[in-house]
């Protein structure tokens, strides 16, 4: 009987060992078809132009096609309802700003779609959010901006992309911490926002750094603070909010990509792993500074971390502030 368990157990051994090489084999050729990004919102802008570096190199990398696809609407909501009920095989991703995934859900009645059920895959970059204001506004710092406000309440008007908006958010909580008493503007996205920024007709803007850094130093508008926690290496002479006397301020425009419910981990890892050697790449981040964005390589779990971390940031923001769904 001994010998015959251990007659058994080199054939199982052999087996296994010819298993190994053909499980690898099979997993070295995800994926064994073209993968689909879904961009929830319209051509233009880095939500759309950051997918669309990354994915040439994801062709060259795995010898399938990698298709940008459009899906505005709804603050992004549409687009990414459509990835959460795709097959969750790492074919159909969902490539997106903050919105979808850590805000709508606090100024939309009803989604379609849970944005914490979709499993984190790579985040592509972080943007700061910069406090920009019109060329001849009196302050020339934070720390003159927020005396200025806190002097005269209710002079005082900030843009935004819209209701909801990260920018929208964003000026909600420095009032909160500031107790400065400002007007929201809001607009249809950054460039009507910006525009009025640039005519003199809106006094500030919490705006992305990629969109405000070339008014800035072109003298056409002035970027007096960054939102992050640390100085912006791509504007490092501008101070943050928090060297203003803002301590806890924390506020960035993000982009990532996340997969439908129920993707395996091992799928996820490898298309992290894919995507975390292409935002290494020298060429990739030259590109991506050209759009003020820089890369983060970071893991699913790390993701997954990042994103309930904003999501409670903002919750707390949009409930403190009594912001309605819509």
């Amino acid at each position: 009987m001994p010998h015959t368990l251990k007659l058994r157990d080199v054939v199982l051994a052999a087996a296994l060992a010819l298993l190994v090489p053909f499980a690898a084999t099979a997993q070295d050729k995800f994926p064994s078809r073209a993968v689909t990004l879904v961009v929830p919102f319209p051509p233009g802008g880095s939500a759309d132009a950051l997918p669309r570096i990354v994915a040439e190199k994801l062709r060259e990398r795995w010898s399938q096609p990698v298709i940008i696809e459009n899906r505005p609407g709804a603050a992004g909501s549409t687009g990414s309802g459509s990835v959460f009920r795709a097959s969750p095989d790492g074919t159909t991703l969902l490539a997106t700003p903050a919105g979808p995934l850590a805000i709508n859900g606090l100024v939309q009645k009803t989604l379609p779609y849970e944005p914490l059920a979709f499993v984190p895959v790579a985040l592509l970059a972080l943007s700061p959010t910069v406090l920009t204001v019109r060329q001849n506004f009196p302050a020339n710092n934070a720390v003159e901006l927020i005396a200025y406000a806190r002097a005269n309440p209710g002079k005082l008007n900030y843009a935004s992309q819209g209701p909801g908006s990260t920018s929208h958010l964003t000026g909600v909580m420095f009032t909160q911490q500031t107790g400065a008493d400002m007007v929201h503007v809001p607009y249809r996205g950054t460039g009507p926002a910006l525009a009025d920024i640039l005519a003199g007709n809106v006094d500030l803007f919490f705006d992305n750094l990629g969109s405000s850094m070339p008014m800035h130093r072109g003298g056409k508008a002035k970027v007096l603070a960054v939102a992050t926690p640390e100085r912006s290496k791509l504007l490092p002479e501008v101070p943050t909010l928090r060297e203003a006397g803002l301590r806890d301020f924390s506020s960035s425009t993000w982009f990532a990509i996340v997969a439908p419910p129920g993707t395996p981990a091992a799928v996820a890892d490898q298309v992290n792993k894919a995507i975390n050697d292409v935002l290494a790449m020298p060429d990739i981040q030259a590109q991506f500074e050209t759009l003020g964005v820089q890369p983060r390589i970071v893991t699913p779990p790390e993701l997954a971390a990042f994103i309930a971390g904003e999501a409670t940031r903002w919750a707390d923001v949009a409930r403190a502030a009594k912001i309605e769904k819509e």
